[in-house]
């Protein structure tokens, strides 16, 4: 039955997708120890569809606020430097994706950006940016994942320029935490090759970071 026409079935709805990210974020919180890269590369490499797991993953971490350097990391440790970044980078963008329509679901027009507290403005300027906005929203690195998320799916902006915005903005990062993760595996087997992934990752972290204010600065 389609729940278009349904308020009762969409209010239900809702209640119960409000349910399991409450009850999923508190099991991550309480149990967070578990999750740490080595961990998920062990998970990972007794898996026979190591890259799908490592999709739902990414997914499921980006609803519950596990932070997705984890996850690069793991995916650096695993599959190497460049299937890392793909499934990294790939990983990354649904994540995101799936959080931002979820978080369009749930609201459904209940709260309108413009009328939170603090956040408001900040909503109405990446509405208005489009994915440039994002793309600098993502850049700031302690901004949670699972929270821009969520914040950016009760704006009006475009499901394209969102993704756009996200893939750009998050790349660098997850550039340099697979990095990590190559250079953490190649210490671990005992190459010598271990410190240039770790440079190059830390360099385009940081040009990273720079890049908003130079363009702050220009403009």
């Amino acid at each position: 039955m389609n729940d278009a026409g349904n308020p009762g079935l969409r209010r239900l709805g809702r209640v119960l997708a409000l349910a399991l990210l409450a009850a999923g974020t508190a099991y991550v919180i309480a149990h967070r120890s578990a999750f740490d890269p080595l961990e998920l590369a062990h998970t990972l490499a007794a898996a026979p569809a190591a890259p799908l797991l490592f999709l739902a993953l990414h997914v499921a971490a980006s609803l519950l606020f596990l932070p997705r350097t984890v996850l690069a990391i793991a995916a650096g440790l695993v599959f190497g430097m460049g299937w890392g970044l793909v499934w990294a980078t790939t990983g990354s963008v649904l994540g995101a994706v799936v959080g931002f329509l979820v978080a369009r679901y749930l609201n459904a027009g209940l709260v309108e950006p413009e009328t939170l507290p603090r956040i408001g403005p900040i909503l109405e300027r990446a509405e208005a940016g489009g994915w440039r906005a994002v793309t600098a929203l993502r850049l700031i690195p302690v901004l949670p994942h699972s929270l821009a998320n969520y914040a950016l799916g009760l704006t009006r902006l475009s499901l394209g320029s969102y993704a756009l915005g996200s893939l750009l903005g998050q790349f660098p990062m997850t550039f340099a935490s697979v990095n990590l993760g190559v250079a953490g595996s190649r210490a671990w087997t005992g190459a010598s090759n271990w410190l240039a992934p770790t440079l190059l990752g830390f360099a385009v972290l940081l040009v990273s970071l720079l890049l908003p204010r130079l363009a702050r600065q220009r403009s």
